[in-house]
């Protein structure tokens, strides 16, 4: 075999390359199948009820409250730490109030033409042990989305997905790994 690989150089590359891609595909899916799930929820909680949140700012934008909610729910679900469930059956409750939503320039260029802008979203969760009947935590989360302004309404959607995704996130984090 040896042989016949010295006279085809291009089969040893290949060889090479596909050995190569094969190790690093094992480490790529290696890291990113890691998750919190058991790490240091306490063992009593096994399930999470995530109520619809309450959007108590000023910005009234429509389904904000629902894309939140969403959008935490599927970061449980993914991590696979608490099944979520309703609160009758649920072991813990996690509830969201959006208390503001800021749009502000971020870049100003030459000329004081703005050139990005930063929306930022702030959070109260209020995450419950209900077995325990105790308060984990009380604090506020906030994250931003940047947008260019030249198409104010597609670019500022995406800023508004961009920072409940990383809330939802935030919140999963303190939530599995806090205690």
């Amino acid at each position: 075999m040896n042989f016949y690989l010295k006279d085809k150089p291009q089969i040893k590359l290949a060889l090479i390359l596909i050995v190569l891609f094969g190790t690093s595909m094992l480490v790529n899916f290696g890291c990113c199948a890691y998750s919190f799930t058991g790490a240091s929820v306490p063992e009593h909680l096994k399930t999470i009820a995530i109520p619809i949140a309450e959007d108590r700012s000023s910005a009234a934008i429509p389904g904000l409250r629902e894309l939140l909610t969403d959008n935490i729910i599927r970061k449980f679900i993914d991590d696979n730490s608490l099944q979520v469930t309703e609160r009758i059956t649920a072991n813990a409750s996690l509830e969201c109030v959006i208390t503001s939503v800021t749009d502000a320039p971020a870049i100003v260029s030459a000329g004081e033409e703005i050139t990005s802008r930063r929306l930022t979203i702030t959070v109260k969760v209020l995450y419950k042990d209900l077995v325990q009947r105790k308060t984990i935590f009380d604090k506020s989360f906030s994250n931003y989305g940047d947008y260019v302004p030249a198409d104010v309404t597609n670019n500022r959607d995406t800023a508004i997905l961009t920072a409940l995704d990383k809330i939802s996130e935030d919140i999963l984090l303190a939530v599995v790994s806090g205690w």
